[in-house]
């Protein structure tokens, strides 16, 4: 029988224990990542237990009569361990219904946590939502490279790379989140009319409490700082959570310049390299020009699904 209990601060420690030793957990569902803007969200994340032994995770929040695994991630989902199974993963799930319609919960928007990020396979919670009558009810396309048989970057990205190279431009680590964050508005507002998520005193934070996962590269001509990729960094994936490119920097190849660099440097380190998300309006619209962009580089397609699941619908389990 599996009991739920919802996280207390004095779960952290076991929490992040669990994420740290999981096959799909990131740093990214550690406690000290989804509590810097908990004054956002009301946490709703679930602690699943088998007798004593905690057997799966769930970051979320709650909104109303729903939940969602987590409103403030790019990913959450029920995390889990080498020795979950398909059947106790039919169990997890059938606890977090009954526990969530004792609470008032209408229904959960599930977002998985895409395949690239796993240490080891774990799609049993796509079984069990599939088991459970869960609709997909949005799917975000991202691009990233297999860095083992990676596609090469195209003529012009090239090119433009060796542009960058002979205008003296360089390419570095940087702490400058002020600058940087500045960089990112101007670029977002003016193509895109929207701003960043971090603002600068949340990504030095961040990178604080996680100094081996976030960084951030800038390419620099002198003391000007042209172009930056923030990365996020997990056991299998480099993910480049912002990227922003100047004016100047789009004549130069800047931009190039610094994904040239990133994809060599952690080519022999790690397995994907992930540009992130080329959709808008819940995955109904595609942006051609950035999703061809990062094509140019070498990526190509990986989902990030979400899947409404009803508390109240008995789901596919008689099958």
């Amino acid at each position: 029988m599996i009991d739920v209990v919802k996280y207390s601060e004095n779960k952290s420690q076991e929490w992040d224990g669990f994420i740290a030793n999981s096959r799909n957990g990131t740093f990214m569902l550690m406690r000290r990542y989804v509590e810097y803007h908990k004054d956002r969200f009301e946490d709703f994340s679930l602690l699943f237990y088998d007798g004593d032994k905690l057997v799966a995770l769930m970051p979320a929040s709650r909104h109303g009569d729903e939940v969602r695994s987590h409103g403030g991630l790019t990913y959450g989902g029920i995390i889990i361990d080498r020795e979950m199974t398909a059947s106790r993963m039919l169990d997890v799930f059938c606890a977090l219904k009954q526990y969530l319609k004792y609470n008032g919960v209408q229904r959960l928007i599930y977002k998985r946590i895409p395949s690239i990020y796993y240490s080891y396979p774990s799609d049993e919670d796509l079984y069990a939502l599939f088991r459970n009558g869960a609709n997909l009810v949005r799917r975000d396309i991202s691009i990233a490279i297999d860095l083992l048989d990676p596609i090469p970057f195209s003529t012009v990205r090239s090119r433009y790379a060796k542009k960058a190279r002979k205008e003296g431009i360089v390419v570095r680590e940087s702490n400058d989140y002020v600058s940087y964050v500045n960089l990112l508005t101007d670029v977002l507002m003016s193509y895109h009319n929207t701003k960043p998520t971090h603002s600068a005193e949340e990504l030095r934070l961040l990178a604080s409490n996680f100094p081996d996962a976030i960084k951030l590269f800038c390419a620099y001509k002198g003391d000007a700082m042209l172009a930056g990729v923030l990365i996020f960094e997990t056991p299998s994936v480099v993910h480049t959570q912002y990227i922003a490119n100047s004016e100047e920097g789009r004549c130069c190849g800047a931009l190039d310049l610094v994904m040239d660099y990133l994809i060599h440097e952690y080519s022999a380190r790690k397995r994907y390299f992930d540009f992130g998300i080329c959709t808008e309006n819940n995955g109904l619209f595609l942006n051609e020009g950035l999703v061809r962009q990062k094509e140019m580089f070498g990526g190509r397609g990986v989902a990030y699904d979400f899947y409404e699941l009803s508390v109240n619908d008995s789901g596919n389990s008689t099958i």
